[in-house]
């Protein structure tokens, strides 16, 4: 019984620590973990240049399990301390964060597996709560809905553009053959997609006065192409009108974010708000 009284005085003042980023010790808690995560992808980053790993391999390991181990530490005590762990583990950060120690331990059965620890940059998007930039996370939820308010009209546009790839590829395979690259449909296919979206590459290229004639049409009808999706996200953008500004409070049960600065009880659970 002592030590579950000993818990359960802790957990609250640990909580505030690790989850919130209103307060002093919680702002000093995330900086130091944003720093750390920084150090971690550093470290995975020199661990993949040959020089550096073949003179300090030892090194970067050490250093590199030891971000492990706290980030394991980290992960742990976030589940322990809130009141449904599977909320949380559920949760972006939560898959994120598992998935930034996942590597390393894979690593043990599969070589080379440890370079995916790369993901752990995805953890500096905690730098939104810990600066205070809460506005830009109603922005990105704005614009997170006009994206899925425009998923029918993107998937027409997508429809389309496969549909106009796979006639363009086929065309261009008439046209020009293997003598000039077009060996198969699929590699026409290949070299309208590169064409429509204005890339360029110029490994294969038409050879022919009509296949040029036909590349030329393609090339400009690829700058339309380019223009429909963001008429159609800005449009949706328009219609939403302005985001209603959020904080940086968490929810002490389902650890959800991004609440109404006025908000009293958690928009999802009906918790409530601390702070």
């Amino acid at each position: 019984m002592g030590i579950r009284n000993w818990w359960q005085h802790r957990r609250e003042p640990l909580r505030v620590i690790i989850f919130e980023a209103d307060t002093p010790t919680g702002k000093a808690f995330d900086v130091v973990l944003l720093w750390s995560i920084v150090a971690s992808v550093l470290v995975v980053m020199l661990e993949s240049v040959p020089t550096l790993r073949a003179h300090y391999s030892t090194v970067l390991r050490t250093f590199e399990w030891i971000f492990t181990l706290l980030f394991t530490v980290e992960y742990l005590l976030r589940l322990a301390i809130v009141p449904r762990p599977s909320a949380y583990a559920r949760s972006f950060f939560g898959v994120v964060d598992l998935l930034s120690i996942l590597p390393s331990y894979i690593s043990l059965l599969i070589p080379g597996a440890q370079s995916l620890m790369v993901v752990r940059g995805l953890r500096l998007l905690r730098v939104f709560r810990v600066l205070k930039l809460a506005r830009f996370r109603s922005e990105g939820r704005l614009l997170a809905l006009a994206l899925y308010d425009s998923r029918h009209k993107i998937t027409v546009f997508v429809t389309t553009v496969i549909t106009l790839v796979t006639l363009i590829g086929a065309l261009m395979y008439l046209i020009e053959g293997e003598e000039s690259g077009f060996d198969s449909v699929p590699r026409g296919m290949y070299w309208a997609i590169v064409t429509l979206t204005t890339v360029g590459y110029g490994d294969i290229s038409p050879q022919s006065w009509l296949g040029q004639t036909f590349a030329s049409l393609v090339m400009i009808m690829g700058y339309g192409i380019i223009a429909v999706p963001t008429g159609i996200v800005t449009a949706a953008l328009t219609q939403a009108g302005e985001p209603r500004p959020v904080d940086t409070r968490v929810c002490p049960q389902c650890v959800a974010e991004g609440h109404d600065i006025d908000a009293k009880h958690c928009k999802y659970c009906g918790a409530g708000l601390i702070y």
